[in-house]
């Protein structure tokens, strides 16, 4: 499953990840720990892996896939998610896009590229919502993985898809403008994300189907990310020299909308309206809102439903105690304490089970607010959201409660606790090997529908990172949070055009401040350029291929005399993996980037399933990093000496 190009490791929580050697590949890749600290590192690694892996055109797990297209899973029949979906693809880059801001993974950089170039082109494709010239077919939900019109039946139009496009675009074209590519995010960025802007503005006062694809109407969801898009589109456009009248009159109305899913006698979002399905509105459509309109310098306001404002937690505790009496799983468990979370309640899907991402959602929201708690300097409890926190801190009492005072260290505590409960649902009930599917049996926990489903991975990673105060940049909803007094039911026409520069420019570096991260080198070769020229690389992916036969539950390591090996402590030694592991191929192997130069001694050691450690025999191996031409890779070939 993973390639060895892009098996370095993410160091999302500061540490090395431990894998798990087998013979027997399929059975395990990764060994699973006994704490929650232990299994959030493996899984890291395992999430970030299975994305990219699932991201054409090189992904292993998508063979035919197109350049840049996120394929929703591998899965072909039972479902068959062998697509690109513009919302599900959104989603992923911009956690992508987040990360690599962060870390400057250079592995990453590539994979961005591909993926605005390829959103370019299906601007462009007419298909049975319609076509560029009046915006309409921008809101198909998705395409065949080779990038052709989907021409069947399916929910249509979906009208998420290019808010969330434009979001995760935007977040790259301001890095780009930070670094000095400002003439790249005009010429390159600007304009697919003004045809989304466009898309927005004109059509989100009507109808579509909802991000679940069964549901006509407005959707609390779709509205929400609609009016982040469209305040932070504003903002970039002024950055690119623009500007976006449409995002400015269409905003605020869209805002204005948004305060027509509350509902005031339940204490919830009712997250489809103008539709009649029967249902309570008790969905986590919601809490997905909240965490991706989430705002890091936001205050704790109602109007745009922050994380961490009354509503969005009284809205989280009326959706995740829908779940506690539907799934056999949650049997038992009371108000306060985690459980399997799902779509909503009255789901019939594969006959309506919990999902690995809307649980993850809903640690992700709480670690959301923490965080902005903190930065607010203090926690505000109203009669809105007590309920809310009475089920966590019992004692609880409307009021302000200040930094730095015991109850608001009680109180963060207690959600943080909370928080830590549905990361441990999700791990309890996710496989020895690491893969997430789309959901899991509410009756035994077992994995259903799509297998490594891509944004299962994303929202793990998201998780993650909010977790440990890894937070994107603001969106600008500090200056976009008042309410009209007067709701308007408008639209404004903006521009569509075909974007036609996708040929990006060799010399963009990467940068990042994460520690503790390995990242893949970037090759020029893979990117289309303008000139025929190629920079010595000052790094070198060095993809370590060691043939070693091992039992099932043994781990095979790389130590060496340099810190990104470990310095020979073997707690710090570098993980291989055995993906690729067969009886008559017993192939290991890790990718790590070194700088071009660096000479240092390693050896190979095996973890048995004791924990005991053993060296391979002979003496210290030497290498030293080379540069050969434009290739910023290359590989080494061991065999394990006993």
């Amino acid at each position: 499953m993973i390639s060895s190009r892009l098996v370095a490791l993410i160091g999302l929580v500061g540490s090395l990840f431990s894998h798990t050697a087998s013979g027997l590949p399929s059975t395990s890749k990764f060994k699973r720990q006994d704490t929650l600290e232990a299994w959030i590192a493996s899984e890291s690694a395992v999430a970030y892996i299975n994305v990219l892996e699932n991201i054409g055109p090189d992904g292993t797990d998508v063979a035919g896939a197109a350049s840049g297209l996120v394929i929703a899973s591998p899965s072909k029949s039972n479902p068959d998610y062998f697509y690109t979906w513009t919302r599900d693809a959104g989603l992923v880059f911009k956690a992508l896009v987040d990360q690599f801001i962060t870390s400057g993974d250079s592995a990453l950089l590539t994979k961005i590229e591909q993926y605005i170039s390829s959103q370019a082109y299906l601007q462009t494709v007419s298909n049975p919502s319609g076509g560029l010239s009046n915006g309409a077919g921008l809101g198909e939900a998705k395409y065949n993985a080779d990038g052709s019109a989907f021409t069947g039946g399916w929910g249509r139009p979906q009208r998420d898809g290019p808010a969330l496009r434009a979001t995760a675009m935007i977040a790259f074209g301001r890095w780009l403008i930070d670094h000095g590519y400002a003439d790249t995010a005009t010429s390159i960025v600007w304009p697919v994300v003004r045809n989304d802007l466009s898309y927005v503005a004109q059509y989100w006062n009507q109808t579509g189907f909802d991000l679940w694809e069964e549901v006509s109407g407005s959707s609390f969801f779709t509205v929400a990310v609609q009016h982040r898009a469209l305040v932070e589109g504003s903002s970039f456009a002024s950055q690119v020299g623009s500007s976006c009248s449409y995002c400015d009159s269409q905003a605020p109305q869209i805002l204005c909308f948004l305060q027509s899913f509350w509902s005031n006698n339940g204490n919830f979002v009712v997250s489809n309206i103008n539709t009649n399905n029967g249902r309570t509105g008790k969905d986590a459509n919601s809490i997905l809102a909240s965490i991706h309109t989430f705002d890091p310098t936001a205050d704790c306001g109602d109007t745009t439903f922050q994380p961490c404002s009354p509503r969005a937690l009284a809205n989280h505790k009326a959706v995740t105690d829908s779940f506690r009496s539907v799934y056999s799983i949650n049997s038992g468990i009371a108000a306060g304490n985690a459980v399997a979370v799902g779509r909503y309640s009255e789901d019939v899907y594969y006959n309506g089970n919990p999902w690995y991402l809307c649980t993850l959602a809903a640690a992700e929201q709480l670690y959301d607010a923490i965080y902005q708690w903190a930065q607010v300097g203090s926690i505000t409890i109203t009669s809105v959201d007590l309920a809310f926190w009475r089920d966590i801190y019992p004692s609880a009492a409307v009021g302000t409660y200040a930094a730095g005072t015991g109850t608001f260290s009680d109180l963060t505590s207690a959600v943080a606790a909370y928080a830590d409960g549905y990361l441990a649902v999700v791990e309890r009930y996710t496989p020895s090997s690491g893969a997430m599917a789309e959901q899991f049996d509410k009756n035994n926990g077992s994995p259903l529908s799509a297998y490594d489903l891509t944004w299962s991975f994303a929202a793990f990673l998201t998780a993650i990172a909010r977790r440990n105060s890894i937070v994107p940049a603001s969106w600008g909803e500090q200056g976009a949070n008042d309410v009209p007094s007067a709701c308007g039911a408008s639209s404004a026409i903006g521009t569509y055009s075909t974007a036609t520069n996708t040929v990006w420019p060799t010399t963009i570096v990467p940068t990042g401040t994460a520690t503790n991260t390995a990242t893949t080198t970037r090759t020029t070769t893979t990117r289309t350029s303008t000139t025929t020229g190629c920079a010595t690389p000052t790094a070198i992916a060095v993809t370590f291929d060691l043939t070693a036969t091992t039992a099932f539950g043994q781990n095979m390591f790389l130590a060496g005399s340099i810190a990104a090996l470990g310095s020979w402590d073997t707690d710090d030694a570098v993980a291989l993996s055995a993906s690729r592991y067969t009886s008559n191929n017993p192939l290991w192997y890790v990718t790590v980037s070194l700088p071009v130069g660096t000479s240092f001694e390693y050896k190979y050691i095996r973890e048995e399933t004791s924990g005991s450690i053993t060296w391979e025999s002979g003496d210290n191996r030497r290498y030293t990093v080379t540069a050969s031409g434009c290739s910023a890779a290359a590989t080494v070939g061991d065999t394990w000496r006993s």
